[in-house]
């Protein structure tokens, strides 16, 4: 994509009312406007990386067996009254009426609405198991939106859903999520640390928060260090297998939540394993067995082995899709900008032209737009006519995890400059080696690019 095609509104100066790392950056960076109190746009750039995150969740979710469908963002209150949660659960929920004066409500989230479609088509113990998911759009009128994207009242969520027949088939897919959880937040470059967590509105008697560590985080979390070095996609994973062993590794040790915390447990432990930080949670796994589905609620049956009716037991999970862009910023930027993991990043590639209106210049970087577009890189190519400070500070804002700098004397000998930018390490390459390790399939990273590059066509 040209830049001066693309819709890039960067701004030089904070806006008074950013009060965090990635509400700054992200509006800086031109990737939402703010509409109303925690309502945003999302501008082409921010739009990119929420797609992008969006993909890695739904290869995760489809990797562990969950089935995709899409539920609708406005749902009938009548559902809501069946659960006993229309009238508990609070000015949270938006209720509005519709023109015949039917009570309906802008969806906080889908319990109910699943438990009913299940209901609706599942009969047999032959239906089950099931897992259900959709990325959808959610509202919550939060009494203090804040923080940009990472408290907003609307937001985009992948919940899933489970309904198995026991106990057993419900924990095993908990633990399906669980470990699915962990491949996904590893895989956007985030160290999440589950942790044992307080159920909330949604109920249950088992639950995990999934957390990251950030200075800037919303809550008091307290943790065992060793949980740290742990590394999920090191790990074999079989969803067909037995996970116990493996969820039971990452809840061995010690971790929770502030409204969780037991002090004594976490003085027991060795001084230099005890680790008190602030944490963003980006994902939430519930088990809450019959709640939705008893005859209490949402009476939801289907008929077991021995013919008797079976009400199914249940979980919910959660991911904040869009608060995950402001979490990883929070977790990867610098005084200059952000620095995206190349899973997530919007464009792999900054190609600046330092000079446009120079022959070689522009005959080098138009060289290589054509060829990193043709082996399927992502590029945004800065074919502005502006400072070279300007360029440099916008790229270096919004974060591209490469930089290709074509300049006027390096041009005219076949020169390009390369900088990493997590590191910010440089240095001077021919034009056709600097192209060899972006693109080579043969090489790692040329090999990641290219497979990054598959899920968002060059614009």
């Amino acid at each position: 994509m040209r830049l001066t095609r693309y819709f890039l509104p960067t701004l030089k100066e904070t806006p008074a009312e950013a009060q965090i790392v990635s509400h700054r950056l992200m509006l800086r960076a031109g990737m939402v406007r703010l509409e109303a109190a925690g309502i945003y746009s999302w501008l082409p750039l921010g739009l990119r990386v929420l797609r992008r995150i969006e993909q890695i969740v739904r290869e995760e979710q489809d990797a562990a067996g969950a089935l995709e469908l899409l539920m609708p963002t406005i749902q009938p209150a009548e559902l809501w009254r069946e659960s006993g949660r229309y009238d508990d659960y609070g000015k949270e929920m938006l209720r509005i009426k519709d023109r015949h004066e039917r009570d309906m409500l802008y969806g906080p989230t889908n319990e109910e609405m699943v438990s009913a479609i299940f209901r609706n088509f599942a009969k047999s113990y032959r239906d089950l198991p099931k897992l259900l998911y959709h990325i959808q759009w959610k509202f919550r009128d939060e009494v203090r939106p804040r923080f940009g994207v990472m408290r907003g009242r609307e937001f985009l969520m992948k919940d899933s859903y489970s309904f198995d027949l026991d106990y057993a088939g419900a924990r095993a897919s908990y633990n399906r999520m669980f470990i699915a959880y962990l491949r996904t937040f590893a895989r956007m470059g985030l160290k999440a640390i589950p942790m044992v967590a307080d159920t909330g509105p949604i109920g249950g008697d088992l639950s995990h928060e999934f957390i990251i560590l950030a200075e800037t985080g919303e809550s008091a979390v307290y943790c065992d260090r060793g949980l740290t070095d742990f590394d999920i996609l090191g790990e074999s994973v079989d969803y067909e297998a037995n996970l116990q062993p493996l969820v039971d590794k990452w809840t061995s040790l010690y971790a929770a939540t502030d409204e969780k915390h037991d002090a004594a447990a976490f003085a027991a432990l060795p001084a230099e394993r005890r680790m008190e930080a602030r944490g963003i949670e980006v994902g939430h796994v519930f088990y809450f067995g019959t709640k939705y589905s008893g005859p209490e609620a949402m009476n939801v049956t289907v008929t077991g082995h021995d013919g008797k009716l079976v009400h199914p037991e249940m979980g919910s999970y959660g991911i904040g899709v869009s608060r995950l862009v402001g979490a990883i910023i929070e977790a990867h930027h610098d005084q200059a900008g952000i620095r995206w993991p190349a899973a997530v990043a919007p464009f792999q590639v900054g190609l600046v032209n330092l000079k446009v209106g120079d022959a070689a210049c522009d005959a080098l970087a138009g060289d290589l737009y054509a060829k990193l577009a043709a082996a399927g890189c992502d590029t945004l190519y800065d074919d502005r006519d502006e400072r070279a400070g300007v360029k440099f500070a916008d790229m270096d804002l919004i974060g591209l995890p490469w930089q290709l700098v074509v300049g006027p004397r390096g041009a005219k000998t076949g020169m390009v400059e390369l900088k990493n930018r997590a590191s910010g390490a440089r240095e001077e390459l021919t034009a056709e080696a600097a192209l060899n390790k972006l693109v080579d399939p043969t090489s790692q990273l040329g090999g990641l690019l290219q497979e990054l590059g598959k899920g968002l066509s060059p614009g």
